[in-house]
């Protein structure tokens, strides 16, 4: 990146580290600190919508309904995260090359599944074999929010279905009696007040969200704890930079970059708190009229 580094044996102290931290991996190291910001930006609000959607199918009177919602929470909360991570990759891209394999390659007369091996033909793969890196790792970046939202929508499913069920049955009783249906009364009296109850639940699920998105090397994206292990290991005569065993530097930094975000996060979920716990029968509720007066 600078000019004078040509010879990094020549270098003093400060152009040395000038020239080693500005090197096209360290800048890969940057970038996936922002891989993970976009990660929870996009996965907290899709899973936040699978949670809703899944609470509201628990709660159903139509059973197939309540069936299908109920068996979504448990087997996602029943399951190790782990193992979801690593399936749904896998089964939703083979699912999708076995759907383009018999639209783009009718006449293949060879079976799919032989032994161990996914076999489809060279038109179907997904993403296409000509494909450039950066279509790759956006194709490998979709299957990771789609795995991350079914797991984590499964918990905020449950708790979402508990702050509904907190909500005083009073009110909605009193909805009704004044003529309004059951959606109504679902829509003006318990999606306004379940937030209060869902807030603390919720926030526990973020911050696991957070701790869960080291687990990316697990669906092929170079994430920040990768380069760390990376960057950080010793190195030989073979590279242009070596420098003794700097892993724990590396994930120092990592350390500090998940504790701010925890910091963060809980400020942010505690000023949601004290917002939507106004005019709310609730402790903290309790507690700013008190302050009010």
């Amino acid at each position: 990146m600078f000019s004078f580094c040509t010879d990094p044996a020549t270098l003093p102290q400060w152009q040395w580290f000038a020239c080693y931290l500005t090197t096209p991996t360290h800048f890969a190291f940057y970038r996936s600190f922002l891989m993970v910001m976009l990660l929870l930006a996009i996965t907290a609000p899709v899973a936040l919508a699978l949670g809703l959607v899944g609470a509201m199918a628990v709660r159903s009177r139509i059973w197939p309904v309540s069936w299908l919602g109920k068996g979504y929470v448990n087997l996602v909360r029943g399951v190790p995260d782990i193992v979801f991570f690593m399936f749904v990759p896998i089964a939703l891209g083979q699912g999708i090359e076995w759907v383009f394999h018999h639209i783009q390659c009718p006449d293949w007369d060879q079976p799919i599944r032989q032994g161990n091996d996914f076999i489809v033909c060279r038109e179907a793969k997904v993403p296409s074999v000509n494909a450039p890196a950066w279509v790759r790792n956006v194709y490998a970046f979709s299957m990771a929010v789609v795995a991350f939202a079914l797991v984590f929508g499964a918990f905020a499913a449950n708790t979402l279905y508990g702050a509904m069920q907190a909500v005083p049955k009073a009110q909605i009783e009193t909805a009704e009696a004044y003529g309004m249906t059951r959606a109504q009364a679902f829509r003006r009296i318990i999606m306004p007040q379940m937030w209060v109850y869902a807030i603390p639940g919720l926030s526990n699920i973020w911050q696991i969200l957070i701790k869960a998105t080291p687990l990316l090397f697990l669906l092929g994206l170079q994430d920040a704890v990768y380069w760390a292990r990376e960057l950080g290991g010793q190195k030989t005569s073979l590279y242009t930079y070596p420098h003794p065993d700097w892993r724990m530097w590396y994930f120092l930094a990592l350390l500090c970059f998940y504790l701010f975000l925890t910091w963060a996060s809980e400020r942010g979920f505690a000023r949601l708190n004290n917002r939507l716990s106004r005019g709310q029968a609730t402790a903290a509720g309790e507690r700013q009229r008190r302050a009010a007066t």
